[in-house]
């Protein structure tokens, strides 16, 4: 692996002698997603190919603990934690075969047991990362103190690669449920908020969540997975009751929702994603929606209006992105819901510190750094 990690350095010095940009690139199976554009050599820009730095560096399945490089296959790592017991309890999603660690951590994508077990980066312990000046610096973990007062580890969770390459990456695991099942029920949108809102206050072992609209457009289903202790699980079956599915059934129907591969998110159709506050009331948006994660992540499918949907997401406390355009027009800021002040600032500063010749994947996540 020397040899690779030497040939992306001398990439990234080519590149920067030659003031062009660097688009960093893993499995490409997230490209759709974020401020993406074709790189082709006759633009003046180098993509950086990461796939062969792969291979897990370490894996403790005592401490919980499992260091891989960026280009190690997400399924590989995945399979080598179920051979103990283990798993990303973030349930990152794939959407191909070809999708690497790095990407997953980039990208900052979590499934539905996001709401019970937390996202990306608070699994995120520390990482190593090629700057604009081939140095290769490594944060969090055990390895040494963070730089300009934040935990970068973490913050490259989500960063799509604007603050430099990210070589390796340490994450924590976690022990797979002893029992897990899933339950159905009809309900109404409103009905599913009120079940949703309902079993927060309640000690159960729900580890999973989804509202789904009917085939038909009137109702839908909600579908509600339990996962831990047997008796923990038994006693969470008795008190929301409903039809069990099968373990098989089960297993494929929160793939699909991890995976996008539901009918719901048919790739003909633009896709908009809003985080919201789960308390957030319905909303009548004459599109069909989807609920994951007890409320907090609603799915609109359908051509809506940007502005619109970012005002109606940041009215109720939360934000609106344009996951997948899917011909829709992009709006003239980009993908992502604009940046508080605030957060635009920490993230400009932390551009100049470990980017400032700007030649990572520029725009990829805002337009202008």
């Amino acid at each position: 692996m020397d040899f690779v990690l030497s040939e992306l350095c001398d990439q990234v010095m080519t590149a920067r002698a030659g003031h062009k940009s660097l688009f960093v690139m893993g499995g490409g199976s997230k490209s759709f997603y974020g401020n993406y554009r074709p790189v082709t050599p006759q633009d003046g820009h180098c993509l950086l190919d990461m796939t062969a730095y792969s291979g897990i560096v370490s894996y403790q399945p005592s401490e919980l603990v499992v260091t891989a490089r960026a280009g190690t296959s997400l399924a590989a790592l995945e399979a080598a934690l179920a051979e103990h017991g283990q798993m990303l309890a973030f349930e990152p999603p794939h959407f191909s075969s070809s999708a690497t660690v790095g990407g997953c951590v980039a990208a900052g994508l979590a499934g539905p047991r996001r709401m019970a077990a937390g996202g990306v980066r608070d699994f995120v312990l520390g990482a190593r990362l090629l700057d604009s000046q081939g140095r290769m610096l490594s944060f969090g973990g055990e390895v040494m103190k963070n730089v300009a007062g934040y935990d970068v580890s973490r913050l490259l969770a989500g960063s799509h690669g604007i603050f430099g390459a990210i070589l390796e990456v340490s994450l924590k695991v976690a022990p797979r449920p002893f029992e897990e099942r899933t339950l159905r029920f009809e309900a109404t949108q409103q009905e599913a908020l009120a079940h949703f809102t309902q079993w927060r206050g309640q000690p159960l072992a729900v580890s999973a969540t989804c509202w789904s609209p009917a085939d038909d457009g009137i109702g839908g289903h909600v579908t509600v997975r339990l996962s831990g202790a047997p008796p923990a699980v038994r006693n969470a079956v008795h008190r929301i009751g409903g039809q069990e599915l099968d373990a098989a059934q089960a297993v494929q129907w929160w793939a699909s929702l991890r995976e996008h591969t539901h009918p719901f998110f048919g790739r003909g159709r633009p896709l908009w994603r809003l985080a919201l506050p789960p308390t957030a009331p319905v909303q009548d948006l004459a599109l069909p929606t989807l609920l994951e994660w007890g409320g907090g992540q609603r799915w609109v499918s359908g051509a809506a209006d940007a502005q619109a949907m970012r005002e109606l997401a940041q009215g109720l406390g939360g934000h609106a992105t344009l996951f997948r355009p899917a011909g829709a027009a992009v709006p003239a800021d980009g993908v992502f819901h604009p940046l508080s002040p605030g957060v635009a600032a920490i993230t400009r500063r932390l551009k100049q510190e470990l980017d400032p010749a700007g030649l990572f994947n520029p725009g990829r996540l805002v337009l202008e750094l």
